[in-house]
């Protein structure tokens, strides 16, 4: 299981155009903007500006999701949380939103929805959740 990394965007929350760029940051491990820019484009139904790839770069530098290095004139992004830290943030940021509702019978509606495989995948979690709280309570 993956834990929560260190490191944490500014905003979690993404438009279609940066996930998909970060997708490629992701999938490239290091790219300039001509590297996405032409990928994007090797697409031929797409059209998007180099202006516009430059933009959504910064942006997602700014929102704390890639670093920024120049190398002589040319700029390298690259991502500063792996797609599976991202995910883990995420899915962690989701259950929080969840558990502030605070109210059982939501939680007893999702439960009853749930199929044979999310109610193992469950089980699995609070046995995880279990053994967490025992070994707090042991360390306390």
């Amino acid at each position: 299981m993956t834990p929560l990394p260190d490191h944490r965007p500014k905003q979690l929350s993404l438009g279609p155009l940066e996930q998909e760029i970060l997708h490629i940051v992701w999938e490239l491990g290091c790219a300039t903007v001509k590297d996405v820019h032409e990928l994007i484009l090797s697409d031929p139904n797409r059209e998007l500006a180099y202006t516009s790839v430059t933009t959504v770069l910064r942006r997602l530098t700014q929102k704390g999701w890639l670093t920024c290095d120049k190398q002589g004139r040319v700029f390298y992004w690259k991502p500063l949380l792996s797609s599976q830290e991202a995910q883990v943030l995420q899915a962690h940021e989701q259950l929080n939103r969840f558990l502030a509702i605070g109210n059982p019978d939501v939680v007893a509606a999702f439960a009853d929805s749930l199929d044979t495989a999310s109610i193992e995948q469950i089980e699995a979690i609070a046995l995880r959740l279990k053994a967490a709280r025992q070994a707090r309570e042991e360390e306390g």
